[in-house]
C-alpha cells in the first residue's frame, strides 16, 4: 500500500505545543493520513538565525522543535517516510544523520533545492552532482538512502537545451541518489511533468503532490495569481500523475503546502485534500 503523508511544514502554524501537535495529527490520522514527512529542522531546537530566515522568507518554521518527536511519533503510529536534511549536515555529521533516519525507522533522508545556489551555472550542477553521489554513498553505507527534491530552480536551462535537472538526473549514481519528485514546481515553470515522471522512472522513490490554479480573494482584477490549492481543486492533472508515480512504485504520496490555504487554515486544506488522497491513492 502506497503511504498518504503530509509533509510537517505544512503543519508548523498548529504543531508549536504538544497539545495543539497531538491534536493536529488526531485530524490527520481521521482524515485518512497514515505518514509524516519530518523536517530535521522542526524536530529539533535550531539557531535563531534559522528561525529568522525562515519568517523573513514569510514561512516561519514555528517552535516544533522543541517538542518529543519521537514520542509523538511513537504513540501515533503514523509511518514516517522520510526525514528533510541539509546536504551540508550530512556531509559534515553522516553518522548523526544516519542515527536519526532510524530513531524515527525511515530509510530516506531528502536534501531539498540548495538555498542560494545558482541552478544555472553547469559547472556548479555538476559540482552538486558529485557531492550528491558521495553524500549518498556515505548514507548508504549506514543502510539509509539519499533523494534530491526539487523546486522550479532546478528547471533552469544549463546547456544544449538540457536543465540542471536533467543534468542531476544524468550525474548521480542511482546506486547512491534517487529522487522526491514535487510536480508542482516543474508545473509552474511549464516542462511536461508527466514524461518528466516517466523519465524518472524506478528512480521516483517518493511524490509530492500539490495542485496549482487561482483562488479569488478580495477584490480582484482580470488576471488572478496562480498558487497552490487544494488537490483536485487546480488544474493540474493530478490524476494521472498519481497513477503515474504508483506505477513507479512510489513508497509514499506526500501532501505538501506552504500558504493559500483554504480559509487561511492548514488543516481544513490537508482535510479537503484528503478526498483526492483518499480515492487515487
Amino acid at each position: 500500500m502506497t503511504v498518504k503523508a503530509i509533509q510537517q511544514f505544512q503543519l508548523r502554524t498548529v504543531i508549536g505545543t504538544e497539545k495543539k501537535a497531538k491534536e493536529t495529527i488526531k485530524l490527520m490520522i481521521e482524515a485518512g493520513y497514515d505518514g509524516i514527512e519530518l523536517c530535521g529542522f522542526m524536530i529539533k531546537k535550531m539557531p535563531m538565525t534559522i528561525r529568522i530566515v525562515t519568517r523573513l522568507a514569510g514561512m516561519p518554521m514555528g517552535k516544533s522543535g522543541n517538542l518529543d518527536w519521537q514520542q509523538l511519533i511513537a504513540e501515533s503510529g503514523l509511518k514516517v517516510v522520510s526525514i528533510h536534511e541539509d546536504l551540508g549536515s550530512i556531509l559534515k555529521a553522516p553518522e548523526e544523520i544516519i542515527e536519526e533516519a532510524k530513531s524515527f525507522h525511515t530509510n530516506y533522508v531528502v536534501v531539498t533545492g540548495m538555498h542560494h545556489f545558482d541552478y544555472s551555472d553547469k559547472t556548479a550542477v555538476l559540482e552538486l552532482a558529485e557531492k550528491l553521489n558521495g553524500a549518498g554513498e556515505i548514507l548508504k553505507q549506514g543502510g539509509i538512502f539519499l533523494l534530491y527534491h526539487n523546486h522550479n530552480c532546478e528547471f533552469r536551462k544549463v546547456a544544449q537545451g538540457k536543465t540542471a535537472f536533467d543534468l542531476l538526473i544524468e550525474k548521480t549514481d542511482q546506486e547512491y541518489v534517487n529522487f522526491e519528485f514535487d510536480s508542482y514546481w516543474p508545473t509552474e515553470t511549464g516542462v511536461d511533468v508527466l514524461a518528466l515522471m516517466k523519465k524518472l522512472g524506478k528512480r521516483m522513490k517518493l511524490y509530492h503532490i500539490n495542485d496549482r490554479g487561482a483562488r479569488v480573494t478580495g477584490k480582484t482584477g482580470s488576471i488572478l495569481k496562480s498558487d497552490s490549492m487544494e488537490l483536485g481543486y487546480g488544474n493540474m492533472n493530478l490524476v494521472e500523475m498519481v497513477e503515474t508515480a504508483k506505477k513507479n512504485s512510489v513508497a509514499a504520496v506526500v501532501l505538501e503546502t506552504h500558504k493559500n490555504w483554504v480559509e487561511k487554515s492548514p488543516v481544513k486544506s490537508f482535510q479537503q485534500s484528503a478526498e483526492f488522497m483518499n480515492q487515487y491513492v
